[in-house]
């Protein structure tokens, strides 16, 4: 841009008119103004995705860190839950006469049943391999999760509606998928509980497949949206915080990414990205 302006004012001659001049330096003025604000917000523009790596390079640091102790504490609680579930069984054939005695029991045994939920929540969150790929039917998948959550389903008034056929395929690992997408249906459960419609649609797009959960509860709020996929972060009384940080885990070792927003007709949607891939033997061929 100065040798713009350097050439601009070689032009001008002891004959150039007072007119001529001004033009041309508010011309150059001009020009400069437009380049400042050009690189100004270019600046602006590399300063917050500056920040916005920063602030995701702190997170996976610190999902590190809760992975390392999570993984520490389940493999702990469960190795001591095992002798204790041995000693409930035999006390139950002990007590097997005495009703009020079984029922202290039973509510002693749901609790460790929660518990131990809760550590297979934590040995799922620092789970960190590799994905096993393979192609299989998104939609079969989609059909398995929603015909396992059937009774919890009617019980809620809840109607499940699949818009995927069994023709739609994916490469990814199924088992993880799986896992995924149970957690963000049992979300949407959650954010039912008086009822309402669950719908799962499969998009096509250039970078993949977007695999989309829509529910129709009262949607999320800006902070949840937010934070819905940090570690130990909830909402709901009981609830580990984890079901959805295990669904960010699976996209990013997935090459995608999962993304929470609230649908334009209401309630929520998350929607979650399986990168196009090819197998290494259809690579090859």
């Amino acid at each position: 841009m100065p040798d713009r302006v350097l050439t601009d004012a070689m032009k001008l001659t002891p004959a150039s008119d007072l007119q001529t001049v001004l033009a041309a330096w508010h011309d150059a003025t001009v020009r400069l103004q437009q380049t400042h604000q050009t690189l100004r917000a270019e600046v602006r523009r590399l300063t917050d995705e500056l920040e916005v790596k920063n602030r995701e390079l702190a997170r996976k640091n610190r999902l590190a860190d809760l992975g390392q102790m999570a993984a520490h504490v389940a493999h702990e609680v469960r190795n001591n839950l095992v002798p204790v579930t041995l000693y409930l069984s035999l006390l139950r054939r002990r007590i097997a006469g005495d009703a009020e005695c079984r029922d202290v029991l039973e509510r002693i045994e749901a609790g460790f049943s929660a518990l131990d939920g809760m550590v297979n929540e934590l040995l799922q969150f620092t789970s960190d391999r590799d994905p096993l790929w393979r192609t299989f039917s998104l939609g079969k998948l989609v059909a398995e999760v929603l015909d396992s959550l059937a009774p919890q389903l009617a019980a809620q008034g809840i109607q499940p509606v699949g818009e995927l056929s069994a023709e739609e395929h994916v490469i990814a690992d199924r088992d993880m998928l799986r896992r995924a997408l149970l957690n963000l249906s049992l979300n949407a459960v959650d954010a039912m509980p008086r009822g309402g419609t669950l719908t799962v649609r499969a998009i096509r797009s250039s970078r993949g497949v977007d695999l989309q959960l829509l529910d129709t509860g009262p949607g999320l709020s800006e902070e949840t949206r937010r934070r819905a996929f940090e570690p130990f972060y909830t909402t709901k009384p009981g609830g580990t915080g984890l079901g959805l940080a295990i669904v960010y885990r699976i996209a990013e070792a997935h090459g995608g990414q999962v993304l929470a927003a609230n649908a334009p007709s209401g309630g929520a949607v998350f929607t979650l990205t399986i990168p196009h891939r090819r197998l290494p033997e259809e690579a090859a061929a």
